[in-house]
């Protein structure tokens, strides 16, 4: 338990920060969700209106601290093979 004025600080600073990466993470994964949703239907147009709206997204969360910037560009590459192969 934090005692110190400056550890409960950094307590509630890190549920704040906790609640927001979370928001984010689960903002991207909706995105995913999205153009795999479109992958599935079989519609190349709309997985690839989803894949351009999605990837700044994925990378949004690379400059955010989300996640790894190598594997969000294997996300985004992975996402437009699957698109690429719907042709």
């Amino acid at each position: 338990m934090a005692n110190s004025p400056q550890a409960k600080k950094r307590a509630r600073q890190n549920d704040r920060r906790a609640a927001i990466n979370k928001n984010r993470r689960s903002r991207i994964r909706t995105f995913v969700r999205n153009v795999e949703e479109a992958i599935a239907s079989g519609d190349q147009a709309a997985a690839a209106a989803a894949l351009k709206v999605a990837q700044p997204e994925i990378m949004r969360g690379v400059s955010k601290g989300i996640t790894h910037k190598n594997t969000a560009a294997r996300k985004i590459s992975r996402l437009a093979a699957r698109v690429k192969a719907l042709g």
